[in-house]
């Protein structure tokens, strides 16, 4: 593409699209690579995110819906659909605060903190293998470069904070 763009219209630099381009593929690439594990278990990438937020907060491996969706992301639309699924193949819990019946939390059952226990370390495993081509100091380096690309962007435009897309 850059080289047809460079032919018909050579007053434009196409340099960020090599660049642009390449981040699409890979992140098509990669979604296409990891989403097998989470396929195996029987849960989507999503719903790992979900199960993986809730064993990360730590004992008793309880969020609020509001939580969830703030450390994963998501909107609250979202965390509902992905707390049913959960909650209809008994991996979490949904229930009433008892100091506040507007308040819900969504809790890890006992099923659900051994799935993403398993899950976790094939997870890691298999990102590990994507990564093998990276040395050490590469991936570092990989890390600084995207961190300080995504915190551009958060400010995006400069100084008008973030641009939802």
């Amino acid at each position: 593409m850059q080289e047809q763009w460079a032919r018909e219209r050579p007053d434009l630099d196409t340099s960020p699209m090599g660049v642009i381009g390449r981040l699409h593929r890979l992140a098509d690439l990669l979604h296409d690579r990891l989403r097998p594990v989470f396929e195996a278990a029987g849960i989507s990438d999503g719903e790992f995110d979900a199960l993986a937020a809730l064993r990360r907060s730590g004992e008793p491996f309880e969020l609020t819906p509001s939580e969830l969706a703030a450390t994963t992301m998501i909107t609250s639309g979202a965390v509902t659909k992905r707390v049913d699924r959960l909650v209809a193949a008994g991996l979490v819990t949904r229930t009433v605060a008892s100091h506040d019946g507007r308040v819900r939390h969504v809790a890890l059952t006992a099923a659900g903190r051994q799935l993403v226990d398993r899950v976790v370390e094939q997870h890691y495993a298999n990102e590990e293998r994507l990564l093998e081509i990276f040395s050490p100091a590469e991936r570092d380096q990989l890390v600084q470069l995207l961190g300080r690309w995504t915190r551009h962007l958060q400010d995006w435009p400069p100084g008008r904070g973030t641009r939802a897309t």
